[in-house]
């Protein structure tokens, strides 16, 4: 009897929960931690246009928070016994950060040069479908750099490599698109309506919701461009 029950131990619906419950907590943590540097600048910066160069800097440690955090999440054991949700995140970091880094900051640095002209498109004298234009190619490069940070905190492909198959994701499988871009809208209306702060402080189920609606991309990922 003891034996049985001890088997069992961790494995029912309620252990299940309290093993996610522990982890989203424990990888919030962590990325919150890591990326602190850069959010703590954030904090200091006034809203201002001409401080868009100085809160791109600060949120250069996010893409490898992020990158790990992700790891994390997908590497995550479903019960109470199986619980390194820090383990995880640390060698997510230690294995991702620089190739994750590779293609976040181009990332930022594109997504910077678009809002600083946006937000100065006054003085470009262009026509005004080009704003809409540079707002399509930025929820564009948002919606790219989503595929690219689940590939590149998954997989181990070459930058360029991470870059192309990001792309071919973004245009090949619609639905993980459209469900990124949910999450995209979400974000934005939580930081819109509430506050800037709620969408660090709900990162970890953000990003599981980012591997979930990515399966198919990971799968065909994985038995498509992996030996």
């Amino acid at each position: 009897m003891s034996t049985v029950r001890a088997s069992a131990f961790g494995t029912g619906a309620l252990s299940r929960a309290c093993a996610l419950i522990h982890t989203l907590l424990t990888v919030e943590a962590l990325l919150l931690l890591a990326a602190s540097p850069g959010l703590a600048g954030l904090l200091l910066l006034r809203p201002d246009p001409a401080h868009l160069p100085l809160a791109a800097l600060c949120l250069l440690p996010l893409g490898p928070a992020l990158s790990a955090a992700l790891y994390a999440l997908h590497h995550r054991g479903r019960d109470l016994t199986e619980l390194h949700p820090a383990r995880a995140f640390l060698r997510g970091w230690r294995l991702n950060a620089r190739p994750a880094l590779a293609l976040w900051a181009p990332l930022l640095a594109w997504l910077t040069v678009i809002a600083f002209t946006l937000t100065h498109f006054a003085a470009t004298g262009l026509p005004g479908w080009w704003a809409v234009l540079l707002g399509g190619i930025g929820v564009g490069s948002l919606l790219w750099g989503a595929h690219a940070l689940v590939l590149t905190s998954l997989f181990v492909f070459r930058a360029r490599d991470t870059a192309r198959l990001a792309a071919y994701v973004l245009l090949r499988h619609g639905r993980a698109t459209l469900a990124a871009a949910s999450l995209l809208v979400l974000t934005a209306a939580l930081t819109a309506l509430l506050t800037e702060a709620l969408p660090a402080l709900l990162a970890a189920p953000l990003l599981l919701s980012l591997l979930h609606g990515s399966r198919t991309v990971i799968t065909e990922t994985r038995e498509e461009f992996t030996a």
